[in-house]
């Protein structure tokens, strides 16, 4: 296990997602939940954001490890929205072919974390840390389509053109008190 000082980590979860598994058979549930983990894949590669792991229908990835780069908190915000865009299209396919869809949260926080592979089977590389807590409850804080951030991440990020942002004050969040945070977007141009 190695520290690192400047990671985002970036949380997704899907709106009603107990619900509608209530009602489909797991095959499926798991096939519809598979459309859209492989396209967060897909964009994780290409922003050079690092997946952790699902688990269940959340999906858990980290900017800055286990390469750390100068651009990482961008890359990962960019890829947050990213994913909301795309899931946000595909939702609308979904919904007009009379299929479930899910409505996405994500939530990003950015600091330390300790990162590596423990134990002696199914090895697997995870993160951990108060950075980890935090991230998971920006993405329970957050709304469906919109990418929430904490302040630490906004305080990285303020200065670049790229992105508008939507002060939402100071929030409170399970067991964390009171935390501010931000909508995130890409600015129009």
């Amino acid at each position: 296990a190695r520290k690192f000082e400047n990671v985002s980590i970036l949380f997704t979860d899907f709106k009603n997602f107990t619900k509608v598994a209530e009602e489909l058979p797991a095959i499926e549930l798991v096939n519809e939940i598979n459309d859209y983990f492989k396209l967060f894949d897909q964009i994780t590669t290409v922003y050079g954001v690092e997946k952790i792991k699902t688990i269940g229908d959340a999906y858990m990835a980290a900017g800055g490890i286990p390469r750390s780069y100068q651009d990482s908190v961008k890359r990962t915000v960019l890829a947050a929205i990213e994913m909301q865009v795309k899931i946000t299209d595909m939702n609308r396919k979904k919904e007009a072919q009379g299929r479930h869809f899910f409505p996405m949260r994500v939530g990003i926080h950015t600091g330390p974390v300790v990162a590596g592979i423990v134990g002696k089977k199914k090895f697997q590389y995870d993160v951990w840390g108060d950075t980890v807590n935090t991230a998971a409850r920006m993405e329970q804080s957050g709304e469906p389509g919109k990418v929430n951030i904490s302040g630490d991440t906004y305080h990285i990020i303020k200065d670049e053109p790229d992105f508008v942002f939507e002060a939402r004050g100071r929030v409170e969040a399970k067991n964390k008190g009171e935390i501010e945070m931000y909508f995130v977007s890409v600015a129009r141009k």
